[in-house]
């Protein structure tokens, strides 16, 4: 009784802590997440878009941004640590974080970022004005074999009464990411009921999705519902066994019957978006339910969905989808004979590259190889997460490596598509450690340290991906000066909106022309560009866009030298065949007649 009283009467708690040092590690969670929150807004107050140069806004996010990042890790976990307090208020962190990470961009810039985004624009566009397929699409005819995502959006407009997807568009990012947070709760509590273990895994996998596929584009739309399709199977597949051994072990969800009648019905709608909307994610899907489909037990569970998907991809496939397949067979052949190149394409190249994209790189390397290898000591370590379907799940993108290099990014898919099994591994592993306080301290080391590895790979292309107002006004009067049937001309495809009514109009992009036509380009730029656009009738005009966009990316991914775009502007000023017909202080645009009349 007097060891008891002694407590209060020192100033102590029961374990013997200062009583002031106890009340302030209740409150720091609930007081780090406001005023990292606040740091945050207060930090984009002093941004210089202007000063962007080859790491994007890692180089102008002032201190105070990066601090608040901090505050707010280690809040979080000091939450998670705290049984008192709600998954309310992880959920806060986490939209916290997702808001710090992808909403920082669009409250920075007044224009839409990057240029698939305004790709998808203007697909969008061109399907409503067409009221369904856009003939004469030319180099976007996959849109029209897959365009599930553009439908639902055309609805949604037509619905709502709104003029165009750009208002909404621009936070398709920080949306997708907190949409996205739902099933991938429902996933992993299909693993375990151990609170720390699933909130710790959410946050390792916000810490390390650094390729980006989360813009307006039908992978965003498609992956989203991927992550929905894996809860909806997972949440049927029987335990395997017992949770690892030790106190602090998470405990496996029971076996469950094979699924219901309502379950399988939303399973087979959601793999029909799938395979109407993308044609990589049905493959993906695919792959991941073969694998979850291997240990005997899971069959009853994932055997129908696995057969509804074969049955929908292969219907899809043989009708609407067959001309694209059958145009890009030897695409796919090509991949199948020559593996080595799906994984070396998207990764190559780099030479020419900005010194700091140079970095960045192998950066973005470090990373991937950290999550696969902290994922397979997971494995190793911790036995129980083998009766699990998480292992599966991580393996399972593998070999649509060899299958084909999707335009010299499959490697990143398999990366995005492995990433929600790889990052609950990790949260296992960091979940492990005997001591808490120790654990705690590795948890946050571990996750400011994936973090750090994340806005190189995310921000770091910053300056190529943000379009000035100047930019948009130029590219927009170009499309609206360009007659039906005028040939739209361009060094890169960075232009905002630069393939507006793609169906009226033949582009040339000359980063996709010969190699001999972009030597002769750099050697003698008018007769490169008569070259690239030699297929034109004659009378035909041609309007070249340059805009800063473009020299950024040139600079940065040397995909043509850095110069490229200020010796062509300097070429055409003046000469006589070309005619200036707009320009401001970030583009210009050119007319000219490739073959006269």
């Amino acid at each position: 009784m007097l060891a008891t009283a002694a407590g209060p009467g020192t100033g102590e708690d029961a374990d013997g802590r200062p009583a002031g040092r106890r009340r302030a590690g209740t409150l720091a969670p609930y007081l780090l997440l406001p005023v990292a929150l606040l740091c945050w807004l207060l930090s984009l107050r002093s941004v210089d878009l202007a000063a962007m140069n080859d790491l994007g806004l890692l180089q102008v996010l002032p201190p105070l941004y990066w601090a608040a990042v901090v505050l707010l890790t280690a809040g979080f976990w000091l939450a998670l640590r705290d049984h008192r307090v709600r998954t309310g208020w992880l959920t806060a962190y986490l939209l916290g974080l997702i808001g710090m990470i992808h909403a920082t961009p669009s409250l920075l810039y007044p224009t839409l970022r990057y240029s698939w985004a305004w790709k998808h624009i203007a697909v969008l566009d061109a399907m409503i004005r067409n009221d369904g397929p856009v003939p004469h699409p030319g180099g976007f005819d996959i849109y029209n074999q897959w365009p599930g995502f553009f439908v639902l959006n055309g609805l949604y407009l037509r619905v709502t009464g709104t003029e165009s997807a750009l208002g909404y568009a621009a936070w398709a990012p920080a949306a997708t990411n907190a949409l996205l947070l739902a099933p991938l709760l429902l996933l992993y509590r299909t693993f375990t009921t151990d609170r720390r273990l699933v909130w710790g895994a959410l946050w390792i996998y916000y810490c390390c999705a650094w390729v980006g596929q989360d813009y307006f584009a039908p992978q965003a739309f498609a992956f989203l519902l991927f992550i929905t399709v894996l809860a909806l199977v997972a949440g049927q597949l029987p335990n395997g066994g017992t949770g690892p051994r030790g106190g602090a072990r998470p405990s496996l969800t029971p076996a469950r019957a094979a699924p219901s009648f309502g379950r399988l019905l939303a399973i087979l709608l959601l793999e029909a978006a799938i395979v109407v909307s993308h044609q990589l994610t049905p493959l993906m899907l695919l792959c991941a339910l073969t694998a979850l489909a291997l240990p005997r037990r899971n069959r009853r569970a994932v055997l129908p969905a696995l057969a509804g998907l074969l049955v929908l991809t292969g219907v899809w496939y043989a009708t609407v989808a067959r001309p694209f397949l059958s145009a890009n067979l030897s695409d796919f052949v090509a991949g199948l004979t020559s593996p080595e190149g799906n994984i070396v394409s998207g990764l190559a190249g780099l030479g020419a590259a900005a010194p700091g994209q140079v970095v960045v790189a192998w950066v973005d390397r470090g990373l991937s190889a950290t999550v696969i290898l902290l994922a397979a000591a997971a494995v190793w370590r911790q036995p129980w997460v083998r009766r699990t379907g998480l292992p599966l799940l991580a393996v399972a993108p593998m070999p649509l490596l060899v299958a084909n290099s999707y335009g010299g990014e499959m490697i990143f898919r398999v990366y995005l598509f492995a990433l929600p099994a790889c990052a609950f591994l990790i949260a296992a592993l960091l979940r492990a450690g005997r001591l808490p306080g120790l654990r705690s301290v590795t948890s946050v080391a571990v996750a400011l340290a994936l973090l750090g590895g994340l806005f190189f790979g995310y921000y770091s292309k910053e300056n190529m991906n943000y379009f000035t107002p100047g930019e948009v006004t130029a590219a927009r009067r170009m499309i609206a000066l360009a007659p039906a049937g005028a040939v739209i001309v361009s060094v890169t495809g960075n232009v905002p909106g630069g393939v507006d009514r793609y169906d009226l109009h033949p582009r040339v992009q000359l980063t996709q022309e010969s190699r001999e036509t972009q030597r002769l380009l750099l050697a003698d730029p008018i007769a490169g560009l008569v070259l690239a656009t030699s297929f034109a009738e004659a009378g035909t005009p041609a309007y070249l866009i340059l805009n800063r966009g473009q020299a950024a990316e040139c600079y940065l991914t040397g995909v043509l030298p850095a110069d490229t775009v200020a010796r062509l502007g300097s070429a055409l000023d003046g000469a006589p065949r070309f005619t200036v017909v707009f320009r401001n202080d970030d583009a210009v645009v050119y007319r000219f007649v490739p073959h006269a009349a």
